[in-house]
């Protein structure tokens, strides 16, 4: 990921380094870290953090921390007035010792989610209220080209790529106006693809899609407690071939969604899952590759 969209950039930091968060953290930001691991590396530690007092030491947020002796680990912890809480440790490492690295730490409103050479790693709920954290540090064995904060990522993919099946997090949950453009193309030999807008706390879907290339039906449902929906299949026409290009065009509108293909208005949808906040992950899979989804 480039940091030429970011709002604000530091670069070549001496480290260790501290420095102000420009205008705080609000969900859907990305803070991205661009650096390498030095050849003898013990450790190193990003914090963000409630001030930089050293005593009493500011409240900690996010300490993230890979440590590549002993056991090879990634733990992360919250310091609330002085006192460390349940450490969390994932024994997996996805920095190396001489190696450059890119992490990407994204604002989510239930906590944050941290990505590694484009792959996610983990997720870490908060502790501490987000409207607190203003300061951003780096210290340790670790030597760092870029700081870079992003402003409102809409759709953060949770593989960091277009790779199949597709997860991506709606970071602050649909509202009407928003759009979400599907760029792919359809596999040679198709069964189906599904397109599910759901809430990533429940099993609900507000909204599948499934398109079905060898009878030609387009399903639309939704999976609400428990249970499937009243199916939906009335066409004007389908808009999928097997081997084309397609471009899927959603608009949330206040009581239902609209479906465009190729440009074409093609179906509208009530909605059945009133709380649309509430909606936040996109899921694609099946028969097709993609090529760039998008939520404006």
């Amino acid at each position: 990921m480039s940091v030429a969209n970011a709002k604000h950039t530091v670069l070549d930091p001496v480290i260790p380094y501290t420095g102000p968060i420009p205008g705080g953290l609000q969900p859907g930001e990305i803070i991205i870290i661009q650096g390498a691991v030095p050849p003898d590396a013990d450790r190193f530690q990003v914090e963000l953090s409630c001030g930089c007092s050293t005593k009493p030491r500011s409240d900690v947020a996010l300490h993230f921390s890979p440590r590549f002796s002993d056991a090879p680990r990634v733990v992360c912890n919250s310091l609330l007035q002085e006192e460390w809480g349940t450490e969390e440790a994932l024994h997996q490492l996805p920095y190396k010792r001489g190696a450059p690295f890119e992490t990407i730490i994204l604002v989510h409103k239930n906590g944050f989610k941290v990505a590694v050479n484009g792959n996610h790693l983990l997720e870490y709920k908060h502790r501490i209220p987000l409207i607190r954290v203003d300061t951003f540090s780096i210290s340790g064995n670790v030597r760092v080209h870029a700081i870079g904060y992003i402003p409102n990522s809409a759709i953060y993919s949770e593989s960091g790529d277009l790779g199949l099946p597709y997860k991506g997090s709606i970071l602050n949950g649909l509202s009407p106006g928003q759009h979400i453009t599907i760029k792919g193309q359809v596999s040679l030999y198709p069964h189906s693809f599904s397109v599910n807008l759901c809430n990533s706390q429940t099993e609900n879907v507000a909204l599948h899609l499934n398109p079905r290339m060898k009878s030609g039906v387009f399903i639309r449902n939704s999976y609400l407690d428990g249970s499937w929906g009243q199916e939906e299949r009335e066409l004007p026409f389908f808009p999928f071939s097997a081997g084309e290009y397609f471009e899927i065009l959603l608009l949330c509108q206040p009581h239902q969604f609209k479906l465009a293909v190729n440009g074409s208005h093609l179906l509208e949808f009530r909605h059945r899952m009133q709380d649309l906040s509430s909606i936040d992950q996109l899921e694609i899979m099946g028969d097709l590759e993609l090529s760039d989804v998008k939520l404006w």
